[in-house]
């Protein structure tokens, strides 16, 4: 099942994908059907009603009552949820690697993997307030002048969990959606020498994107092996394969929980898939270019970047 937060009338709507055109209002619905609970007023109590709510929504999927039907392009996109934590990890080797390689062209330092990033998942914790979702305008920066995509596989956190076990860690996997982590390249090689991770090369306002849709876990095998693209101006720029994360979402949730406790709706990035960034191949985002970046299964996040002076 594909789920997504969508804008109708002035309201915020919880909706199942019914094809790529038309959407089921999940909290309509379950009126409708005389349904007693009413979890679908949003994405976190759909999340944190479990499998119980999955139930239901895949029941009143089933009816689909045409009553409670919406149109794809009547609604605006919100993001699936406002993380309730979000972290984004850097697991793809390929990626690091190409962008090693373009960084020193650029500042002329050699950069190698430090072991540690073959030992355990490495992670920062971003801004989970700027979010936006498909369709949005993201706004450039007005400190940086080399803006780039990201095209990366996200998790949604299903349950409170601490000191995950490898074996557990897959049933804390609520689904799966895609997060373009929009980067100011120049401000994040100024910072990193710093050794606290990126800041302002990651934290600005629109600078984080996800959706259009969670993909719910049972609709694919764990781990998961999702074909991944990116596009900007309906020019390739990379992707990849989800199944090339030298750490697995399980390892990562094994790893975050260790005497911390995760929370539904918490939100965990996979890091760049291999060439799905400007970055490993010389190119950067312009004032007005248009970016897709799809996975499989779960959808196509369409987004541009604009300048507030310019396009």
């Amino acid at each position: 099942m594909r789920l997504a937060t969508v804008l109708k009338d002035g309201a915020q709507r919880v909706v199942a994908a019914i094809d790529d055109e038309t959407l089921l209002d999940l909290d309509r619905a379950a009126e409708l059907a005389r349904y007693e609970t009413r979890v679908f007023t949003d994405m976190l109590s759909v999340i944190e009603d479990g499998d119980y709510g999955l139930e239901q929504a895949h029941g009143l999927l089933r009816r689909s009552d045409r009553r409670a039907l919406l149109k794809v392009a009547d609604v605006t996109f919100l993001p699936p949820l406002m993380p309730v934590q979000y972290r984004d990890c850097l697991v793809f080797e390929k990626h690091l690697r190409n962008s090693f390689a373009a960084a020193e062209k650029i500042t002329g330092q050699s950069l190698d993997i430090p072991p540690v990033w073959y030992q355990q998942p490495v992670y920062y914790k971003g801004n989970r307030m700027s979010f936006v979702g498909h369709g949005a305008d993201v706004i450039w920066p007005h400190y940086a002048s080399f803006l780039d995509i990201e095209l990366e596989l996200a998790i949604i956190v299903g349950k409170k969990g601490k000191d995950i076990t490898p074996e557990q860690a897959p049933d804390y996997i609520y689904g799966y959606t895609i997060l373009n982590d929009i980067s100011a390249r120049d401000a994040q090689m100024v910072e990193m020498p710093g050794q606290l991770g990126p800041a302002k090369g990651k934290d600005f306002d629109t600078g984080n994107i996800l959706g259009p849709y969670i993909l719910t876990a049972d609709e694919v095998e764990h781990p998961v092996a999702l074909q991944m693209q990116a596009r900007v101006n309906g020019e390739l720029w990379g992707g990849g394969n989800s199944r090339d994360m030298h750490h697995d979402f399980a390892d990562i949730l094994v790893h975050v929980s260790a005497s911390e406790t995760v929370y539904p709706g918490e939100v965990i990035g996979s890091g760049t898939v291999g060439t799905g960034c400007g970055l490993e191949s010389g190119r950067r985002l312009s004032p007005g270019d248009s970016f897709e970046l799809s996975i499989e299964g779960i959808g196509t996040l369409a987004n541009r970047i604009i300048r507030p002076d310019g396009p």
